[in-house]
């Protein structure tokens, strides 16, 4: 099934997997568990695609989200009620060395379509009915705490405010079209009144 639907005849559908725990270990060797994985592949909580899925993470729990989007899909988080949620994130600070705090720049807002059934879209579009422009506040790596929600800013805004042929945003466009950010504990009221 893909997305709830059933698949034409023919097809390979992939088997559902439950969550993992991270106790799960790797058979066939000493390669470790999946915590020893997840170590691995996500040491740094600020790098730059980290830190976007933890912004994801963030807005789909202040939401109260029970599944987490398939990885094709076009949007990033399914609200419950159906609504579809697209969070873009920045920040102040890299993981790396800097001459000046970083330019704010959320890019990527419209997105090609891809579906098992039909592949990718000719022509990008806008994709979710609410977006979420998450901005990590930290401005030195002193203060940079990746577990600390208060350390972000969130603006939210609907497809109509943002789909006007743009494909980024700065955060002068983005405080224009979103209006004062909220804290992660007013982001789900936010959004619902979005």
């Amino acid at each position: 099934m893909t997305h709830g639907l059933p698949l034409p005849d023919g097809w390979l559908a992939p088997a559902a997997l439950a969550p993992l725990d991270g106790s799960e270990v790797f058979r066939g060797g000493d390669a470790g568990s999946v915590l020893d994985f997840w170590r691995y592949a996500m040491p740094d909580l600020r790098t730059n695609t980290t830190r976007g899925l933890l912004a994801e993470f963030l807005v789909h729990r202040a939401v109260g989200a029970t599944t987490r989007n398939q990885e094709w899909e076009s949007f990033d988080v399914p609200a419950p009620g159906g609504l579809r949620i697209e969070v873009k994130t920045s920040a102040y600070l890299q993981v790396w060395g800097q001459r000046a705090l970083s330019r704010i720049q959320f890019s990527r807002l419209r997105g090609r379509v891809w579906t098992p059934e039909e592949g990718t879209a000719a022509e990008p579009s806008y994709n979710a009915d609410v977006y979420v422009f998450a901005l990590h506040t930290a401005l030195s790596h002193a203060d940079y705490d990746p577990l600390d929600v208060a350390q972000w800013s969130f603006y939210v805004t609907s497809r109509a405010d943002v789909a006007n042929g743009r494909d980024s945003a700065g955060l002068a466009t983005v405080r224009r079209l979103c209006g004062d950010p909220v804290g992660y504990r007013e982001l789900a009221g936010r959004i619902s009144a979005v």
